[in-house]
């Protein structure tokens, strides 16, 4: 399931994390890089500890807390602490690849990446699935959430700069069939609730 989640930050947020990422300390994105993905990726990373890449994870990842389409989709049980990239000029663009499938957390705990996540302003994100190929292009402040295992790729930006926010996401459900019914029957569930109010079916729909 691929969900264009909108408005993950406000326009206040983004005016600030901006700011931010003005004069941050760019890496080169490489140095994050798999076996397989470092071979097409180019792209700048902020160090994971300095002060802007903090305080960017902080606003999103209130922005996930407070927001119940995030819940209800990912069924999160632990995110991988968000990191933050940016495409411009020469470092433009990260080819196919697929996510590693485990990632280690600075206290040596590991997170089973069933989910990715971004959040970003301007570029394309291209996700293949059993279905084709499907592009996105979020406003700024929105973010989109697809399987962890699917091949994907940040197309060239050619105009100004994309920068993101990335994060994965283990779920309380392994499945990504599974998590998608669940969440089609949230979202139906919502959907009955505002029509109807709460009836008892809608009540036995919750069980």
């Amino acid at each position: 399931m691929l969900l264009q989640i909108p408005e993950l930050l406000n326009a206040e947020e983004l005016a600030w994390a901006r700011v931010l990422l003005r004069d941050a300390p760019w890496a080169d994105g490489r140095g994050s890089a798999g076996t397989q993905a470092v071979r097409v990726k180019n792209n700048q990373q902020l160090p994971h500890d300095c002060e802007a890449a903090q305080r960017v994870r902080t606003l999103v990842l209130a922005g996930l807390d407070a927001n119940s389409t995030f819940f209800s989709a990912a069924l999160p049980k632990r995110v991988f602490t968000p990191r933050v990239n940016r495409y411009a000029g020469a470092s433009n663009f990260y080819g196919n690849h697929i996510d590693n499938a485990i990632r280690a957390l600075p206290n040596g705990n590991k997170v089973r990446t069933d989910l990715s996540c971004t959040d970003y302003d301007g570029g394309e994100l291209t996700v293949t699935d059993t279905y084709g190929e499907k592009t996105v292009k979020l406003a700024a402040g929105d973010a989109v959430l697809y399987p962890g295992t699917s091949l994907h790729q940040v197309k060239p930006v050619t105009r100004g700069q994309r920068l993101a926010c990335f994060l994965w996401i283990e779920s309380m459900v392994r499945s990504d069939e599974q998590r998608r019914l669940l969440f089609e029957l949230d979202m139906n569930l919502l959907g009955l609730r505002q029509q109807h109010g709460e009836t008892d079916e809608t009540t036995a729909l919750t069980g």
